[in-house]
């Protein structure tokens, strides 16, 4: 969850901080975003689609209709 994703993604790939999962797989790409009004929604949104399944997933970022 990202006020400004360029600088999310510069973060990822560049940075020295972040998690060490985005860390040892550089460069990271962005696939797929939704913009949301608030933070909460934004937690609601990223809860619901962590608890795809990975094919739930790729159909998702494939048709980016969601």
């Amino acid at each position: 969850i990202t006020t400004n994703i360029k600088r999310r993604i510069l973060e990822h790939n560049f940075g020295m901080k972040g998690a060490k999962y985005t860390r040892s797989r550089r460069p990271v790409k962005l696939v797929f975003s939704i913009l949301c009004e608030n933070h909460s929604e934004a937690a609601k949104k990223e809860a619901k689609f962590k608890k795809l399944t990975r094919q739930q997933k790729l159909r998702i970022i494939d048709d980016q209709s969601w």
